[in-house]
This record gives structure tokens, sequence and C-alpha cells, in this order.
């Protein structure tokens, strides 16, 4: 094969490791995966709640907050109902991407969380009826919200990319991004004004890990194996953190005094959220095989409704 190391999440690696795609496991193999990373993390251990059995590796994490202005609008709603009195003061100025988008599907299945109790999904079977069943208070929720969104729920912004357009040519108000940091980057390259902030529910908000991943057929797999034991050293962590604003998967209990220095010297950066809130915040992915249900329930329940 032409590709050895593979950036890969939810379903995706999902597919990929049922059709036996992947080579593995390997992360036994690797020595900073063994000196640095919490092997009995519920973050390294599963992808979409689907074990990942060594199959790949933690590279960084992720975390879906929500924008605004505080200049345009002081409120950040905590909660669906806060959210809900939000559109309503400012009608037509908030909306979300269409799921399957990747951004406006953890929105949705947000919202869900707000009504549902996480737990309830862990060994839900993948049955339409009964996923539909399980989140019909959150499709009702959804459905109040339309009315007071951009073009009333009729249509959404295609991706998160769109979105991110009318959010700062001032179209919209509200804003959303599945990178915990990316308020600070926007702000640095002067796309976002400098009243911009990110933040979360009170409940918290879905967070998850991205991984890389060796093909089974790849070329040269002792090549991808030292290229991703490199991603996980302290020093590549701390630079990403720094320069990418990429939240770090290594276990802060495993590192030196020396090896945490790198990381407490690193600024977020401007409108960003301290990593301890959002790790506390953190909500757990839903199974990888109830998100296209979910997905294809929002388009039949909720859009136009």
């Amino acid at each position: 094969g032409s590709i050895d190391m593979i950036w890969i999440n939810g379903e995706n690696f999902f597919s990929a490791k049922e059709n036996n795609l992947l080579y593995g496991p390997f992360t036994q193999a690797l020595p900073n995966f063994k000196n640095y990373v919490d092997e009995t993390s519920s973050d390294t251990c599963y992808d979409f709640a689907y074990p990942i059995e060594g199959y790949e590796a933690p590279y960084g994490k992720a975390q879906l907050v929500l924008i605004n202005d505080e200049e345009k609008t002081p409120e950040t709603p905590s909660n669906a109902q806060e959210l809900l009195e939000f559109v309503k003061k400012y009608p037509g100025q908030v909306t979300y991407p269409a799921p399957p988008d990747f951004t406006g599907s953890a929105f949705v299945r947000n919202i869900i969380y707000e009504f549902v109790d996480p737990e309830v999904f862990v060994d839900m079977e993948a049955d339409k009826e009964t996923v539909k069943a399980a989140i019909e208070p959150a499709l009702a929720y959804l459905r109040e919200l339309n009315p007071y969104l951009w073009k009333q729920g009729k249509s959404f912004p295609a991706t998160v990319a769109q979105q991110e357009t009318m959010y700062m040519d001032g179209e919209l108000l509200l804003h959303m991004r599945y990178e915990s940091y990316w308020i600070a980057t926007a702000i640095e390259k002067g796309m976002c004004s400098q009243t911009s902030r990110s933040f979360l529910f009170d409940n918290g908000t879905i967070g998850n890990t991205n991984f890389v991943a060796i093909a089974q057929n790849a070329s040269n797999k002792a090549g991808a194996l030292v290229a991703i034991n490199e991603l996980l050293s302290p020093e590549i962590q701390a630079s990403r953190y720094d320069q990418l604003k990429i939240l770090p998967v290594l276990d802060n209990d495993k590192l030196s005094d020396e090896e945490k220095a790198l990381f407490d010297a690193v600024d977020p950066g401007p409108g960003t959220i301290p990593q301890e809130e959002l790790l506390e915040k953190r909500l757990p992915e839903m199974p990888v095989k109830l998100v296209p249900i979910i997905e294809e329930l929002w388009q039949e329940e909720v859009v136009g409704k």
C-alpha cells in the first residue's frame, strides 16, 4: 500500500477494524505509549464506545465548545433551556451545521445528553425505533428551536466551514467547533474579534480523542511505529499543545517535573477555557453504531418541522 500511518476516528475506525484493514495490535510496541499514556482510560480503550484493542494510538484530544462575541451577546447559555431563550432573543441569528457534518452531529448528540443520561446509550441496540423512543424529548426540543433559527430551521449550513463564514461575517451570533482551542487561533489570525470566547453547557460537552492507525498493507510498518511513538513524546505533545492548540493525551501523573513544566508553560490563548475545566465537563461519545441512526432521525423528525 502507498499509505502507512492514518489519522482515523470514530466511524472510519469501526469500519476499517471490522473489515480487517488495520495492522495491529501495535500500541504495546510503543515505549512512549507504555511510559506516558494511561492504558486504562476509557479515552484510550474506546473510540466512540468501540473497543480499540491496540489497533490505534491516541495523539490529541478534542471537545465541542460553543462560541460567541461577548460584546454582541453577553449571555452564554449554560443549558438547553437557556439556549432556547437565547435563540428567541436573537431570532434568525443562530443555527448549527446539518448532520452528518461532524460538528453539527456532535451538537445534536450534545442536546440529546441534555435530556437523556449518556449511560442509556451504552448497550442500546442499533434499532431505529428504540433510538427514536429514547431521544424523542431532544427531537421535540430541536423542533421547538426551529422557528427562531436561521431560515426558521427549514435548512441548515451544510458544513461547519459554512457556519464559520456566517459567524465571522456577523450573520450568526453563535458558533461551535469540535476543536477546544480553535477560538485562540481565530483571534490571533484576526478571523474573530478580541471579545469572542468559547463556553460550555453546565452539564458538559462531548469530547473525544484523535487517533492514528497503521494500514494492514502498509509498506513501512516500522517507520509508522517510530513516527507514532514520536507523536507521543512529551516534547511533541507539548509543542502541539502550544503551536496547534491541541489538548495533549499524556497522563500527567506519569510525567516528570521537567516534563510537566513543558505543558505548564503553554498559554492556550485568548477566549479559551482552561484545560482542567474542559476535562471536568467532558461527556463521552455515543456508540458509533447509533450515530448514523440519530443523523437519519434528525433529518426526518427535525428539519423543517
